[in-house]
């Protein structure tokens, strides 16, 4: 498949590491995570004077495994919808399908993308797999690609890129607040830039076996840890990027943690659990500060709105909540899905809240009330 190009990742030296990491993820999060102007997002401490609405439902799906907060254009106006090897774009004033688009490469054939993330106005980064059939060759799946889309041609943009080819690596997470895609191999992380193509690895001595969930702090000053496998406690591990080293344990948790999230100014995290609790902790002390208890089964996503005054959540009973990220009180209980939800995320505006299942995308909007 000559289109398909493996990516190399910068060797940085352990001293420098730290602090060249932090730098580029608190740039890409500056530019890309600042809520936009004239948002309408209500403030801490001032009454409810809206709900979320029923705005429809679209077969396919969001980012499952990472966040799908990418799926948003960045001016709120479009949604990005996966359906196999389809991308539908749907018009959320609207409420209608916008365009479709069908992604297809050379040699490659079975494409199913895994998810669709903007990177700008009219370009679309997408991870998928793929099977290539070159002649004298025999059939072989690929790991998985990622490549730049313009939605206005319907058309590649520059290379494909190849990830993980070498095996040996835990699953890849992208992060879209950031745009950098991140993989794990041997204490050693390695994070790509969707925007630059380049990447930087690091070190973890301490850690020895392959977390399948983790995240960065926004200004790249932390990294969380969980699901670490053949570990016996389900606590998250916090690590200082600057020194590579563990320095605390997010304790009391009796379930498996399933997503972990940072505020979009980084001083609250978020987690949902298999115990069926959301918590919310102070960064950097590392406190608990509320417990939202509501859901009835394992919590699967929990994500800070824009401004981090609200969080929303989703789980197996097939419901998303909306809570008060200030005093931890449950705002509203959307019942729509009839499916467990596997992951939830605001606009950039704050203005819709979009959720996915096995089979669905849900969209919700913030409608205002009579004061």
């Amino acid at each position: 498949m000559k289109i398909i190009y493996r990516f190399k990742h910068s060797r940085l030296k352990t001293a420098a590491c730290g602090a060249v990491l932090a730098a580029l993820l608190y740039s890409a999060s500056a530019l890309n995570a600042r809520p936009p102007a004239g948002q309408a997002e209500s403030v801490p401490g001032s009454p409810q004077n809206f709900v979320w609405v029923d705005n429809g439902r679209i077969d396919g799906h969001l980012s499952v495994n990472s966040s799908p907060e990418g799926a948003f254009s960045p001016d709120s106006s479009t949604l990005a919808v996966v359906n196999h090897d389809k991308v539908v774009l749907v018009n959320l004033a609207k409420g209608s399908i916008e365009k479709v688009l069908h992604p297809k490469l050379k040699d490659l054939h079975d494409l199913n993308i895994e998810s669709a993330n903007y990177l700008g106005p009219g370009t679309l980064f997408l991870f998928g797999t793929g099977i290539v059939r070159e002649k004298k060759e025999a059939a072989h799946a690929t790991p998985l690609l990622g490549f730049e889309w313009n939605t206005q041609q319907d058309a590649l943009e520059g290379k494909v890129e190849m990830f993980g080819a070498g095996g040996g690596f835990g699953r890849p997470r992208y992060f879209p607040r950031i745009k950098y895609l991140g993989m794990y191999k041997n204490s050693s992380f390695v994070l790509w830039s969707a925007v630059t193509r380049k990447a930087v690895g690091f070190k973890v001595p301490e850690l020895t076996r392959t977390p399948d969930l983790y995240g960065f702090s926004p200004d790249g000053h932390w990294l969380l840890l969980a699901q670490i496998a053949g570990g016996g406690s389900p606590n998250p591990i916090v690590v200082r990027l600057s020194e590579h080293k563990f320095v605390d344990v997010l304790s009391g948790f009796q379930g498996t943690v399933l997503s972990l999230r940072f505020s979009s100014d980084g001083k609250k995290l978020v987690t949902a659990s298999a115990d069926g609790k959301v918590r919310i902790w102070s960064v950097p002390g590392w406190k608990l500060l509320e417990t939202l208890s509501g859901h009835k089964g394992p919590v699967r996503w929990a994500e800070f709105s824009p401004h981090g005054n609200w969080v929303a959540s989703g789980g197996e009973d097939e419901t998303v909540r909306v809570w008060s990220a200030d005093d931890g009180k449950l705002v509203q209980t959307l019942s729509e899905s009839h499916a467990p939800v596997d992951t939830v995320s605001f606009s950039p505006d704050g203005n819709y809240l979009a959720a996915t299942t096995d089979h669905d995308v849900l969209i919700w909007k913030k409608t205002p009330t009579d004061p």
